[in-house]
């Protein structure tokens, strides 16, 4: 198989060149080499980068390669010639975006691997590219693909990415501090073997058996320390690192690096300081070791980590592996696919390779003619894609060209679209758009517009119902105002308005109603049914036909309800509505700090309402106030719980004094038993004494 692919490249590549003169045959052997050798990949990877290259500059050869490969290697061909076809645009500026959107063609998680090992063998002959392309592939590579590799855990290639970059980027700092180590190089042997003379003999005597890494800091991870800790070479206190690597049974793990640890600081002055213990408490990834910084008696200082051979293999290559805790933040989306790669490369070949394949993203990666690249939600259509680029142009858009074709906004696109927005000066949001957006941006946005326009009617429409009631020489109360609306059958005093101001309603309908209810009864008569002079008890509501109650749904704003700031209501809350002549209905909790008030003193403005009983992408404003004793570290436990339920965190603070801390966060949740679960682990942080919802949010 891999040497009918070879066979394929070759004719399709015979008579391209290299820069230097070579076959460009030359450049796809090399990166196979990288790809088996150096990664590990099995021949199915490098069968379908060899055909990836022969389609690359012949694309008819697929009819041919579907035909002789299996689908695994064509999938692979046709995912690297899309990554090929990247043209990144301010990198810089885009750098997480563009990893993203080369992991999301990479359908087969090998795809990335080989790309990899593709721009690693380009690194290893950038000699021989113009400088000016020197300088684009070095930076590419250094805020593309380094940062890939070391999420990966393929740090010696990170390594070498970073250092071929770091040479063209920056060759005179290069050349200053590779100078700079190999001046250095014998005095560091000198140290190492003096520093380690001693304690061979000690441990020996222990009976400790262990094995040592000596390791240099790269020239690229010095000059970075450099740069943010403003010190020049001679002052990186790390250049130089030893680590004892202890081969020992489990349950004596503890007690021997802490031995060996006591006879280093028994030759050598510790920087107390700098003592990192992850052995006692292991990081939250389980990363675990003694670190540690100490001096010789001649002031050369050296880095020393102890652990264990468990410990070592699982920082190495398990889930402490060290992309996960320095360097590099963990990327939103992209773990499950980066664990899947680890993976595959720990059964290179093996059984378990097929399911790993065709893992993908929830986001997609789209183009602006311009070519900037926008990241968006799987499932958005060009109108998310609209409001993305700028609410103005969202709310005006009346279609799309979808790489160079006419598209609807309803249209859901796909990683690697084109897309161009039209608009138009009339077009104006309407309900239905919010049944095929699936931001929140756009989805904010499109509500906002519809409030703002129905505001506008409510208010045209209050005007002319305000000069015509004076007209007419009828007083315009709260009570009269309850009858129009429930004579009408409108939900709430603003749809009314808007109702007047757009014709709905024919504003003589109204006067004829109400000169006859003046002249069939007194004003002082003039009530609500009894049924809705009071808040309904529990059993009432549950026995009472849904008729009589409104239901409270994700169409809230635009049947003018409203969710009362003063006690932040959120579904399954027990709730009545209070209804108001400027904002419509105000639903608030039972428990509300002002709902005995409104009771007792407007009896004839309450209304029944109900929740809807599925609330699903539904969330709700609600705070909470947390209060307790010592622990400095409660507010990153408060932040770690949180973060594992589905509610969003949108304000978060704490003051710490005399022993006691207060914090108060702001969260939207999808309704009251998350948020009654939340308080629950909450509670159980060490020193919370009580966690309570806060009425104003």
């Amino acid at each position: 198989m891999v040497n009918k692919a070879y066979e394929t490249a070759e004719r399709a590549l015979q008579g391209l060149l290299r820069s230097d003169g070579s076959p460009f045959i030359d450049h796809a052997a090399a990166v196979a080499k990288i790809v088996t050798d150096e990664i590990g990949l099995t021949p199915e990877a490098v069968a379908g980068m060899y055909l990836h290259e022969a389609t690359r500059v012949n694309s008819e050869l697929f009819s041919v390669v579907r035909r002789e490969f299996t689908p695994e290697v064509v999938n692979i061909a046709e995912s690297l010639n899309r990554i090929s076809e990247i043209k990144p645009k301010d990198t810089g500026l885009q750098a997480e975006n563009y990893r993203k959107l080369i992991v999301s063609y990479s359908r087969d998680p090998r795809v990335t691997l080989i790309k990899l090992a593709d721009r690693l063998e380009i690194m290893r002959n950038l000699d021989h590219f113009t400088k000016a392309k020197q300088i684009v592939k070095a930076t590419e590579t250094l805020l593309l693909y380094a940062p890939l590799a070391h999420q990966l855990g393929l740090y010696n290639i990170k390594s070498e990415l970073e250092e071929l970059s770091f040479k063209y980027t920056e060759p005179e700092q290069y050349r200053l501090i590779t100078n700079k180590l190999k001046a250095s190089e014998r005095d560091r042997e000198k140290l190492m073997k003096s520093f380690v003379k001693p304690l061979e003999e000690v441990l020996k005597s222990d009976g400790i058996s262990y094995k040592l890494k000596i390791r240099t800091k790269t020239s690229y991870s010095i000059w970075k320390k450099m740069q943010v800790q403003q010190i020049p070479f001679e002052k990186i206190a790390d250049i130089f690192a030893i680590r004892f690597i202890i081969d020992c049974e489990p349950e004596e793990e503890k007690e021997l690096c802490w031995k060996v640890y006591s006879r280093v600081t028994e030759y050598y002055t510790p920087d107390t300081s700098r003592l990192r213990d992850w052995i006692t408490v292991p990081k939250e990834n389980g990363y675990e070791s003694l670190h540690t910084t100490v001096s010789n008696a001649a002031g050369h200082v050296v880095e020393v980590q102890i652990r264990t051979s468990r410990m070592d293999e699982n920082a190495e290559s398990g889930r402490a592996a060290h992309w996960s805790y320095k360097g590099v933040k963990r990327e939103q989306g992209l773990e499950g696919w980066l664990d899947g790669v680890r993976r595959l490369l720990e059964k290179a070949g093996g059984e378990d390779e097929g399911a790993l394949l065709n893992l993908s993203l929830d986001e997609i990666f789209v183009f602006t003619p311009n070519g900037d690249l926008r990241r968006l939600p799987a499932g958005a259509t060009v109108l998310d894609f609209a409001f993305d680029i700028h609410t103005n142009l969202g709310q005006k858009c009346s279609g799309a060209k979808v790489n160079n074709k006419p598209s609807s906004i309803r249209e859901r696109l796909k990683t690697g679209d084109v897309v161009e927005i039209m608009s138009s000066k009339n077009q104006k949001p309407s309900m239905d758009w919010l049944n095929y957006v699936v931001t929140s941006k756009a989805r904010a946005k499109i509500k906002q517009k519809i409030n703002e326009e129905e505001s506008k009617r409510a208010a045209t429409g209050r005007e002319l119902l305000v000069r015509r009631m004076n007209n007419w020489k009828i007083e315009l109360t709260d009570e009269r105002m309850m009858l129009i609306i429930k004579n009408f059958k409108y939900k709430s005093v603003p749809e009314f308005y808007s109702a007047l101001a757009t014709g709905d309603l024919d504003i003589a309908l109204v006067k004829q109603f109400l000169n006859e209810k003046l002249n069939s009864e007194p004003e002082t008569n003039i009530e609500l049914k009894e049924n809705q002079t009071s808040v309904p008890s529990k059993d009432e509501r549950v026995a009472g036909s849904k008729s009589d109650y409104l239901i409270i749904d994700d169409k809230l704003n635009n049947v003018g309800y409203k969710l009362s700031k003063c006690c932040n209501p959120i579904h399954g809350d027990e709730v009545f509505g209070f209804v108001s002549v400027k904002e419509g209905i105000k639903i608030h909790r039972l428990t509300c700090p002002n709902a005995s008030r409104l009771i007792t003193n407007y009896p004839y403005r309450i209304q029944k309402v109900r929740w809807r009983e599925d609330a699903t992408g539904q969330t709700f404003q609600t705070g909470l106030r947390i209060s307790g004793y010592g622990e400095a570290n409660a507010n990153r436990e408060i932040v770690e719980i949180v973060g594992q339920f589905p509610v969003s965190l949108r304000f978060f603070s704490i003051n710490d004094s005399g022993g006691k801390f207060e914090a108060k966060l702001q969260i939207a949740v999808p309704n009251n038993q998350i948020l009654d679960k939340l308080i629950f682990s909450l509670k159980k942080i060490k020193g919370v004494k009580s966690v309570s919802r806060v009425s104003n949010g």
